[in-house]
């Protein structure tokens, strides 16, 4: 069971949580560690739990000594760029920090496989679409730095002791599983998605719009989605990879096709049936206007298929958890 066996650190957030229930429905065995400050435990659909942090080493040896890990995955990362930007200390301190104590726990029990979850922002403001991953890393905010110094370190303990990752950096994570079971659930939200799908459930008047003058077709800003099971699916693909034998790399996941804030408004009124009014706003500073992956190399050296391409689909899933969710 050693390769069956993995430790998705986060595994209550939202994009853990879905992780932990593709590991489960697949055959694995996933450890959940996650210290619930973002993450919710009603979200973990099976597996073993274990609260504490990422960079408590004493809880790490504990697990690591206790199960025979195969690969960690690894989620917890405090992901919010405007709460960087004010408190760039709490994202060096989590995001690097506490993944050095990770990855020393890793070298102590010989676990030699990483799956991380990177992110777009790693690239700043792009030089090119779609972006591609040897395009420049210039981050422009403490979340992207702190991001691109764990790639930086991952490459840096491969070259030193041979431990075996994948960067999977993904674009914009939306959506729900179908199955209504688990779905996206933040405090504060920041993600277009649900904030719109708040305003046709009531539960804000309108949508606020930052920035309808950006070189874009309707002036406001484009971004790609990937539904949030095509990404734990590509972490699936990644683990098969790095366990065939393969070679560390870094792949962006996205649909490598941009929609605009409008469109997803006007996408969501289409799936809700409801008016969703929008409030026109000044642009926040540091928005790109368009970010869009190049996504070949996952379809390529992963086999990665996303499942949902369609974006009226994405946000039905999403739909289809927010109401449930409302009623908790």
């Amino acid at each position: 069971m050693t390769q069956k066996t993995v430790l998705v650190v986060g595994g209550a957030g939202y994009i853990g949580s879905h992780m932990v229930k593709a590991l489960l429905d697949n055959g694995f065995n996933p450890l959940i560690l996650d210290n619930l400050t973002t993450g919710y435990a009603d979200l973990i659909t099976g597996g073993e739990f274990f609260e504490g942090d990422l960079g408590d080493p004493r809880l790490l040896d504990r697990i690591f000594s206790s199960h025979k890990v195969g690969a960690v995955m690894h989620f917890a990362a405090c992901a919010l760029v405007g709460e960087s930007v004010n408190d760039p200390l709490k994202y060096y301190r989590n995001n690097v920090s506490r993944t050095v104590e990770l990855l020393e726990a890793m070298k102590r029990h010989e676990v030699g496989r990483f799956i991380f979850s990177s992110t777009a922002a790693v690239y700043g403001e792009p030089e090119r679409l779609p972006i591609m991953e040897d395009d420049p890393k210039a981050p422009t905010n403490p979340y992207g730095a702190s991001k691109a110094t764990v790639e930086r370190m991952l490459a840096d303990c491969d070259r030193a002791f041979g431990l075996k990752s994948v960067c999977l950096r993904y674009f914009n994570a939306a959506g729900a599983d179908p199955s209504g079971l688990i779905g996206e659930r933040h405090q504060p939200e920041t993600h277009l998605i649900p904030l719109v799908l708040r305003v046709a459930l009531g539960q804000s008047e309108a949508i606020k719009i930052f920035g309808v003058d950006y070189d874009t077709p309707d002036g406001t800003c484009l971004r790609d989605y990937v539904h949030v099971n095509d990404l734990a699916q590509a972490h699936l693909l990644a683990l098969e990879s790095l366990m065939n034998g393969s070679a560390s790399m870094v792949c962006n996941l996205g649909n490598s096709r941009g929609y605009s804030v409008r469109e997803i408004i006007d996408a969501a009124r289409r799936v809700t049936g409801h008016a969703i009014p929008e409030e026109e706003e000044g642009r926040r500073p540091g928005d790109p206007a368009c970010l869009v992956a190049d996504s070949g190399k996952a379809r390529r050296e992963l086999g990665w298929r996303p499942a949902f391409e369609d974006i009226e689909e994405i946000i039905r899933t999403a739909w289809n958890w927010h109401q449930k969710d409302a009623t908790r």
